[in-house]
């Protein structure tokens, strides 16, 4: 991924898919017949260097991805923001309990003219001192070829031969300075396959079978350690598409080598992880999507003993930072996610392009997110339905439900800090409903400030706990404003509510703003909150796509269950904003 071109691909094609109706084509309802196929093809492979090619793949189970640095397009991995890499960062990634660490990168910068395509000496030198600090701490190490995927790659329908032998260049450049390297480090031949020229899915997957079939000769003939390296070649798009895990599936079975894995990526079902179009919780659609997509690679690849690598994970939303998508809904997304890649014998390796793991002071920006990633490594973790409970500044205080998910665990109490909550009094557990009373809520909210009053702990018998935030708003009052098209904010007294999204429509009642076929606006795309400055930012992106001259109005909906209404009227770069 890393980047936003990669995620405007992305983007394109999931929207294509909703607006038409086609989200459907995930469900995958071959898996069984493929599945069945499948294992009968690969009935011949070896069993022992089957067993040691997936004993390599769970050893390197979890991993980490050293990202928007190596593979950043400009002259140095500096030039995406990141830190030059050090053994030290390296050594703290370790310790954060990683197995393997996959480093992209990137080589069209640092690669030389036909006919040989020479890569620069300093440039490949530094990748290899990067790689050996890695092995030195014990992480099993991946690299690849990276965003020359879509730099130069992607031109293969227009020039098949000389795409290919630049590709085959770097891999026998490659193969001749690693030849020789632990059997720890493991290649990728190509991250994120596409190619230009439309949506010719058989030519498409006939380039892509000629990349990994010429990568698998290069590095096989290479001889040395070469011989019996763990090769990790990907679908197209790296998808987990049924179609598209079938294509790779021909291509290893006609390489019929035991020392080949299979990669995807997954960065959830594209609604919530961009929060677009209602998609605002981890629900059952979104659910379905990830178990679907994990279940196709387990039964077209793992259950006939053919390894799979989960080369990146993420949400896409975390493009700018990780608040796109709610915390408590993002922490039930990435425990669901490492519980069933576990179920699946599926290696995992976290995307991370800095925003994640500071690679300076060596500390998680979101400790909690990290927290559940870690424990989903091992186990399972109970949740609920929300990790907030809102009580009305302007209402007397009730007693407030949630409802428990318990994915295997006992629920064991409830805490605010170190006390323990009096069962009966505080609160109460029918089945898996979770009701903190009104007296509770009275007691822990004290003086019922605007914002959360009080943090509480909701604990399992495994697992981590779960935050419940205890929240007093009122509903939030918007005021009139002008400004710009490149300039334009909502003065917003949120009263300690939060946004959770927006509509947008016209007069009589079609979708306004980008993303047409859906009322509902990507969240900091079209829009955003700026708690502290007490505003709501519509985007430039958003009135590029407003009809001039057409009133536009909007709906706020906030987590609490509150809904605001307001009314935009762009004319030329002029906007105008009044309440409802």
């Amino acid at each position: 991924m890393s980047g936003l071109r990669d995620r405007s691909r992305r983007t394109g094609r999931w929207a294509g898919l909703l607006a038409s109706g086609m989200v459907t084509l995930l469900a995958g309802l071959s898996v069984l017949a493929t599945g069945d196929a499948r294992a009968a093809s690969g009935a011949g492979h070896g069993k022992r260097a089957l067993s040691a090619a997936m004993s390599q793949v769970a050893a390197m189970h979890p991993g980490w991805n050293l990202g928007n640095s190596l593979d950043a397009t400009g002259d140095d991995e500096t030039s995406w923001g990141n830190p030059r890499i050090t053994e030290t960062l390296l050594d703290n990634v370790r310790a954060q309990g990683f197995n393997s660490i996959r480093i992209p990168v990137t080589w069209s910068r640092h690669q030389g003219p036909a006919p040989d395509h020479a890569l620069e000496a300093e440039y490949l030198d530094r990748v290899e001192e990067v790689v050996d600090w890695a092995l030195a701490d014990g992480f099993h190490v991946m690299i690849n070829i990276h965003h020359d995927s879509w730099q130069w790659i992607a031109d293969m329908p227009a020039d098949r031969a000389g795409v290919l032998a630049r590709y085959n260049a770097v891999w026998e450049q490659l193969a001749g300075t690693f030849r020789d390297h632990p059997s720890r480090l493991v290649f990728e031949s190509v991250n994120e396959p596409q190619f230009n020229g439309g949506q010719d899915d058989a030519r498409n997957a006939e380039l892509l079978d000629e990349l990994n079939t010429s990568f698998h000769r290069i590095v096989r003939q290479s001889g040395g350690g070469n011989t019996d390296r763990l090769l990790v070649l990907p679908t197209l798009h790296t998808s987990a598409e049924q179609a598209r895990v079938d294509e790779l599936a021909d291509t290893i079975d006609a390489l019929g080598d035991p020392r080949v894995a299979a990669t995807v990526h997954y960065y959830g079902y594209w609604p919530f992880s961009v929060n677009v179009a209602g998609g605002t919780r981890f629900d059952a659609t979104a659910r379905k999507d990830l178990t679907d997509a994990f279940d196709r690679v387990h039964d077209t690849f793992v259950a006939r003993g053919v390894p799979v690598i989960l080369g990146e994970y993420g949400l896409l939303g975390f493009d700018r930072h990780t608040g796109t998508i709610q915390q408590g809904e993002k922490l039930k997304f990435f425990e669901h996610l490492g519980y069933h890649a576990r179920t699946r014998n599926i290696t995992t390796m976290l995307w991370d392009n800095g925003q994640h793991f500071r690679r300076t002071d060596f500390r998680w920006n979101d400790p909690e997110l990290f927290a559940q990633i870690r424990s989903s490594w091992r186990t399972r973790s109970g949740t609920a339905s929300s990790d907030q409970v809102f009580s009305a500044r302007g209402d007397a205080v009730t007693d407030k439900t949630l409802t428990l998910n318990l994915n295997g665990t006992s629920f064991t109490g409830l805490r605010h800090g170190s006390t323990a909550l009096a069962c009966g009094r505080d609160y109460t557990l029918r089945g898996d409903r979770l009701t903190i009373t009104a007296a509770a809520l009275t007691r822990l909210s004290g003086s019922r400030a605007y914002g959360t009053n009080a943090v509480l702990h909701a604990r399992f018998s495994r697992g981590v706990p779960w935050r419940i935030d205890l929240v007093t708003h009122d509903t939030p009052v918007l005021r009139d404003a002008t400004g710009t098209t490149d300039s334009f904010a909502v003065p917003t007294e949120f009263r300690g509510d939060r946004l959770a999204t927006m509509e947008a429509r016209y007069a009589d009642g079609t979708n306004a703003g980008p993303h047409d076929w859906t009322p509902y606006k990507e969240f900091d795309r079209a829009f955003a909150p700026d708690y502290a400055g007490s505003a709501t930012t519509l985007t430039s992106d958003f009135f590029a796509e407003v009809r001039d001259g057409a009133r536009v109005t909007l709906t706020f909906h906030y987590w609490s269950g509150a809904k605001v209404t307001y009314h935009v009227t762009k004319s030329g770069d002029s906007v105008t904003g009044t309440t409802a």
